[in-house]
């Protein structure tokens, strides 16, 4: 049974930046709703229900087809909000260091490129959906994905992923995008995202 986790940090812990009342309603009931959502479409099937939910939508082909949409939308939403708590938090901003911010030189020649970039994938895409960070073999990669899926399910490692659905910004941006964007940056914990990315490369 997949159960929502608690936030990190307290509702208003991410102000001014992003409100209260947004972070409340999106984890209390957006993101609960993909959970009970996720566990209604595994009824039945309990050897399904006690997984890692990553490992759950890491091999969508290993989902029964009738519950597999499902399956794709609800355990992607549990997942990608589960990760997005986390790379966030309080007093947190600014940039990465160590082998983190070596990689994102490597791969688009300074910070202020690969920041430019990201928020470019966040504010171009069409609907709702996500900008993601990724290893991708030997390298990071910037990609966007429509509605709740995930690079896990491609076979690449997410270390930073950005929420561009509404109703993660509207009560406080309105349809400013790119006023979310670029606030949202001073709230990315970027020892978690280093700590994900080290993760990553033990597992090669």
């Amino acid at each position: 049974m997949f159960t929502l986790p608690e936030l990190p940090y307290d509702y208003s812990a991410l102000e001014p930046h992003i409100d209260t009342e947004t972070m409340r309603i999106h984890h209390d009931k957006h993101h609960a709703t993909y959970v009970k959502n996720l566990n209604d479409a595994l009824t039945g099937h309990e050897d399904l229900l006690g997984m890692d939910v990553t490992d759950l939508i890491r091999d969508l082909n290993k989902i029964p087809e009738e519950i597999r949409t499902k399956v794709k939308n609800n355990g992607g939403g549990h997942a990608n909000h589960s990760l997005f708590w986390e790379i966030m938090g309080p007093g947190a901003g600014g940039e990465p260091g160590g082998k983190l911010m070596e990689a994102i030189k490597e791969s688009f020649g300074d910070f202020p490129t690969f920041k430019e970039k990201f928020s470019t994938a966040g504010l171009g895409h069409f609907g709702s959906g996500w900008a993601w960070l990724v290893i991708d073999g030997e390298k990071l990669s910037i990609l966007d994905t429509a509605n709740q899926d995930s690079p896990v399910s491609d076979g690449k490692n997410p270390i930073l992923l950005l929420d561009v659905w509404e109703h993660a910004y509207y009560l406080k941006y309105k349809n400013m995008r790119a006023d979310y964007i670029k606030a949202w940056w001073n709230v990315v914990n970027w020892k978690k995202v280093e700590e994900f990315f080290e993760k990553a490369g033990e597992k090669k």
